[in-house]
């Protein structure tokens, strides 16, 4: 699938976890550079063959659950957001409920100033400001798949772990503009079929800095 976007400068959704990967390799081609997704001894680009990743390739992937959640926190420790523990429609596009003493947008509801037309309702990328890293748009907008299986975490420590080896679900971080204040937080963890498509689903792009 191509997927959709409400415009150009919109994220694009509608893609499952499998046009996300395969898109990942296709972008890694285009550029010169080694996909990180192979099956049956070669570069996976079509098909539905469970994936194994060149860890150490320089081309784009899926970041991990802990990637992204490190990438979204943005240097901060212990925050409920990338920016801290309150949100608002001045930070991210999202649904306010005001159910959450931490939601306190002034407006209930789908944000104001992209609850146009028709669904989804989509901002352009970059409508917000950046975290402590520079990157927009960690919380809201659309989730964004990630490479892990669902799987439950440890209380040990651990150096980016990589999740569990198999499974049925597939990861998915940051919230939409059709979800809660809750799935906004930097720690809330979603998971979806890796066939699922949705407005509410994008992806986020990832390099290896260290080859």
């Amino acid at each position: 699938s191509a997927g959709s976007g409400k415009g150009v400068d919109h994220p694009v959704q509608t893609v499952t976890w499998w046009d996300a990967i395969k898109w990942c390799n296709a972008r890694s081609e285009k550029e010169g550079l080694e996909p990180c997704y192979t099956a049956d001894g070669g570069t996976l680009r079509t098909g539905r063959v469970e994936p194994s990743v060149v860890w150490t390739g320089n081309g784009y992937r899926l970041p991990t659950e802990a990637e992204w959640e490190k990438a979204a926190r943005g240097g901060l420790s212990g925050k409920r957001f990338p920016w801290g523990d309150t949100i608002a429609h001045s930070q991210s596009n999202y649904f306010s409920n005001g159910d959450s003493a931490y939601d306190v947008s002034a407006t209930p509801g789908y944000h104001p100033l992209y609850a146009a037309a028709s669904q989804p309702f989509t901002s352009p990328v970059g409508s917000f400001a950046g975290n402590g890293y520079g990157l927009q748009d960690m919380a809201g907008n659309v989730w964004e798949w990630c490479w892990d299986w669902q799987g439950s975490l440890t209380t040990e420590a651990q150096s980016d772990p990589r999740g569990a080896t198999s499974g049925s679900l597939r990861g998915a971080r940051g919230g939409c503009w059709g979800y809660y204040p809750s799935s906004c937080r930097n720690a809330d963890r979603e998971n979806a079929e890796p066939g699922y498509q949705d407005s509410c689903i994008g992806f986020r792009v990832v390099r290896s800095s260290v080859p």
